[in-house]
This record gives C-alpha cells, sequence and structure tokens, in this order.
C-alpha cells in the first residue's frame, strides 16, 4: 500500500499524459481545462488502492481510474449548466468560460471517452467494468433527476434526501473501488463488500459538501456559498 499523496501523484502524471488537446481545438480545450482544475481526486485514487488491496500493481488500474476521473467531471460539466453555477473548484465553470452549448458538446465527448479507456482490458474485464459503468452512470443521472425534481417540492423527506445522494454521488465512489476489485480478479462477495463500503463512504462524502454549500467558506469550499438555496 502506498499513501494516498502517492496514488494520486502517479495518477496525474498519468493523466498529464494521457489528455491532450486537439483537433478540433474548441471541443478538446475545456475537457483538458476541466481535468486541470486540480480536485481531490478521490474517486481515481480510490481505484488504485483497491486494486492494490486485492493485491494487484496499481498500474493496471489507471485506465480504469482515467474513466471514473473523466466521467465524474462530465458529470460536473453538465451538472453546472443544470445549477447555473459560476464557479467550480475556485475557477469559472466551462460553460461560464466558454458557452452553453461547448459545456454540453465537451461533456458528450468526455462520457464516450471514459468508455473507451475501458478497451485497454481484456473481454472478460472489459465487460464487466462497462457493465459496472453502465449501471453507474443511468442511476447517477437518476439522482440528478431526483436533485432537480426537488426544486419544486417542500415536502422532501430525509430518505428521499438520502435516496438522491446515493444515486448522484454515492454510487461512483462505491464503483470506483469495486472497478480496482474487477481488475485483480477477485470473488464477487469481496467485490460486493468493498462496493458496500465506497457507498457509505461517498455518502458521507456528499454530506459534508452539502453542508459546506450552506456554511463553508468560498475560499477553501471552491464554490459558490449558498449555490444549492440559491437554485432552490
Amino acid at each position: 500500500m502506498l499513501s494516498i499523496e502517492a496514488y494520486r501523484d502517479a495518477f496525474i502524471s498519468h493523466l498529464e499524459k494521457e489528455i491532450v488537446t486537439k483537433e478540433p481545438v474548441n471541443l478538446y480545450k475545456p475537457i483538458h481545462y476541466i481535468l486541470n482544475l486540480g480536485g481531490k481526486r478521490l474517486r481515481p485514487v480510490l481505484t488504485l488502492m483497491t486494486a492494490d488491496i486485492f493485491g494487484t500493481d496499481y498500474k493496471k488500474a489507471m485506465h480504469a481510474a482515467m474513466a471514473v476521473e473523466m466521467f465524474h467531471n462530465f458529470s460536473l460539466v453538465h451538472d453546472d449548466i443544470m445549477d447555473d453555477a459560476p464557479l467550480r473548484r475556485g475557477k469559472e465553470t466551462v460553460h461560464e468560460k466558454w458557452d452553453l452549448n461547448t459545456g454540453i458538446l465537451s461533456g458528450d465527448a468526455m462520457l464516450i471517452v471514459a468508455y473507451q479507456f475501458f478497451e485497454n482490458y481484456d473481454a472478460e474485464t472489459f465487460q464487466q467494468l462497462a457493465k459496472l459503468f453502465s449501471k453507474t452512470a443511468i442511476e447517477v443521472c437518476e439522482g440528478q433527476q431526483y436533485d432537480v425534481d426537488f426544486e419544486t417540492r417542500d415536502d422532501v423527506t430525509i430518505d428521499e434526501y438520502l435516496k438522491m445522494i446515493t444515486y448522484k454521488t454515492a454510487v461512483l465512489v462505491g464503483a470506483a473501488m469495486k472497478m480496482g476489485a474487477i481488475i485483480s480478479k477477485t470473488d464477487e462477495k469481496e467485490a460486493q463488500a468493498i462496493y458496500d463500503f465506497g457507498l457509505n463512504l461517498g455518502i458521507a462524502f456528499q454530506l459534508k459538501d452539502d453542508y459546506l454549500d450552506a456554511f463553508g467558506d468560498p475560499k477553501t469550499f471552491g464554490k459558490q456559498v449558498g449555490g444549492d438555496i440559491i437554485e432552490n
């Protein structure tokens, strides 16, 4: 096992080699921009760490980690459009720096590229990763729709809120960890156990993130404080 910082540094080094701005520039430059805004890289680090936990060289999970990070940032680009958010990680959001159409199209391209990273694995592993990824992706969309629906309601229950953040955020954290288990070819029981761990970690993460949205310091939080409240 390495330190979190070591996994993160290894991932960022790989990211910088993989992500290049090519033609058409106005499609790929926003992708390069959002991926280089920083962030904790929590999800890809968990993918690498999980592969290591199950006895596999973490570098073998690097492509899956890239897919997770690409998908996560794709969802942020579109989420920021839906929330009309001006800031992401203390910088202009993609649709503010460019325009709405660019944000939509570059986000679409990021989703497609995320799937392409799985092509680096053998057929059986590819199938398992893609199946998990598709399930997770649709759940994230469902969570986002719940979030939108809740904007027009004043009777949202705690259980409904928890379901929304589980789908919108936690399932991707769980999937990030299960991908490391899949690449390690561990048994389904252990893979499911690490998924469940990631799911609960993701719920805890989103609870804190929502708290900080209302009460955080914008200098350290990196987003507009009260943004969720402003958007109802």
